[in-house]
C-alpha cells in the first residue's frame, strides 16, 4: 500500500520528504503504534540511527516483550 501526499502539504510542512517521514515514524512510535523496528524502516534509518533520533528529542524508549516479538516476527518474514 501507499500513501501520497500531495506536494502542496509537503511544502508547506518546511520539511523534505524524507524528514515527513520521520516525524511521522517518531510519532507513531511514541502513540505506540509502531514497533522500533517498524518505526526505523518507515523513517528509512537503522535503529541505531533511529534511536539516536529519539533520544535527541527526549523520548524514551518503550521496547517490551511485545515489541520484541513483533520485532523477530517482521524478521522471519523478511528473511
Amino acid at each position: 500500500m501507499s500513501i501520497v501526499i500531495s506536494e502542496d502539504i509537503v511544502q508547506s510542512t518546511r520539511l523534505t520528504p524524507a524528514e515527513l517521514m520521520q516525524e511521522l515514524a517518531v510519532t507513531l512510535f511514541q502513540r505506540d503504534k509502531l514497533t522500533l523496528g517498524q518505526a526505523s524502516r518507515l523513517a528509512a534509518m537503522n535503529q541505531w540511527q533511529f534511536q539516536q533520533l529519539l533520544a535527541s528529542r527526549g523520548i524514551s524508549l518503550h521496547y517490551g516483550v511485545a515489541e520484541f516479538e513483533a520485532d523477530l516476527q517482521t524478521l522471519e518474514v523478511v528473511q
